[in-house]
């Protein structure tokens, strides 16, 4: 992509905040097509993941995180936390999501963890489609960002699109003159395999309910492709043996429902035909323990 570099701009941005406040919606929406999960359950997002925006103005590399925990007790929360604050560091721009009209104790956190940080950050107000009134919403910044050291105060709505195409329009110019780094048809930096997992990742995380969630990960074994197929093959690797039974369902009925909607999910991310194979296997208190998430591609 031979971009002048007078006119062009190129830079990193991270996306942070508590869990469950929009970035992975948000992220979809710049990029126009799913990249990062989305459930309605916190600490979906467990990794780093770079969504790439491409324009004729700019390459911006966006930096989905894990939420942000104010506690965290096991392992995997421990790693989700180191994950997402190493995102403060070596960035040109950080934005600051936060929920409309709600401001937590974990907000605070983040707040005062990036306050120590030498990087420009940008307050992102989602979800005000749910505040109606206006003066409130007002009130709202007065009162948490008087004294805030912001770059700029945006507001959106992640889920439908409004404020999106003026906060990119802020990201952009906040970025140095620079020629692109990634070619102009990538669209993340995560492999196949990884989208792949998470995917089903998703699927389970819908399909499945309580705290069963937050006890699974997928880890692929088989991934190939031949005569115009492509061959998945997963591991789903629960905790207790109680779990694996509810994750496969009566005569297998579970499995086979999230099997099918991910096998749909999956050929219209890769765009061709999937043949998807499902296996749930037991690995005790693997979220507590650092080698075992290390082993399922947990690293930092």
């Amino acid at each position: 992509m031979n971009t002048p570099q007078e006119d062009f701009r190129f830079g990193y941005v991270s996306i942070v905040g508590r869990p469950n406040v929009g970035k992975s919606t948000l992220l979809n929406q710049v990029l126009g097509q799913k990249v990062s999960i989305v459930t309605a359950k916190p600490q979906t997002t467990r990794q780093r993941l770079a969504g790439i925006k491409t324009t004729g103005r700019g390459q911006v590399v966006y930096v989905d995180t894990p939420g942000i925990h104010h506690t965290a007790r096991r392992a995997l929360n421990r790693y989700m936390n180191r994950v997402a604050k190493a995102s403060f560091r070596d960035v040109d721009l950080v934005l600051f999501l936060i929920e409309a009209g709600t401001w937590t104790r974990q907000d605070t956190y983040i707040a005062n963890a990036l306050a120590t940080v030498d990087v420009p950050v940008m307050l992102v107000l989602n979800k005000v489609d749910l505040v109606p009134e206006k003066e409130a919403l007002l009130a709202f910044v007065d009162e948490h960002v008087r004294d805030a050291d912001y770059r700029s105060v945006m507001m959106v709505s992640a889920r439908n699109g409004s404020g999106v195409e003026e906060l990119e329009e802020q990201v952009l110019h906040s970025l140095p003159f620079s020629r692109p780094f990634y070619d102009e048809d990538q669209f993340t930096d995560r492999s196949e395999r990884f989208l792949a997992a998470e995917m089903i990742r998703e699927q389970l995380t819908l399909r499945l309910h309580q705290e069963l969630p937050y006890a699974l990960t997928v880890q692929i074994e088989e991934f190939k492709r031949k005569d115009n197929l492509l061959t998945i093959g997963a591991i789903i690797w629960v905790e207790k043996e109680s779990q694996k039974q509810i994750t496969i369902g009566k005569k297998g009925i579970v499995l086979k429902q999230v099997g099918s909607k991910a096998r749909t999910v999956l050929e219209e991310l890769f765009g061709e035909k999937v043949f998807l194979r499902l296996w749930v296997k037991v690995s005790r208190d693997w979220s507590d323990s650092d080698r075992l998430i290390e082993r399922f591609g947990y690293t930092d």
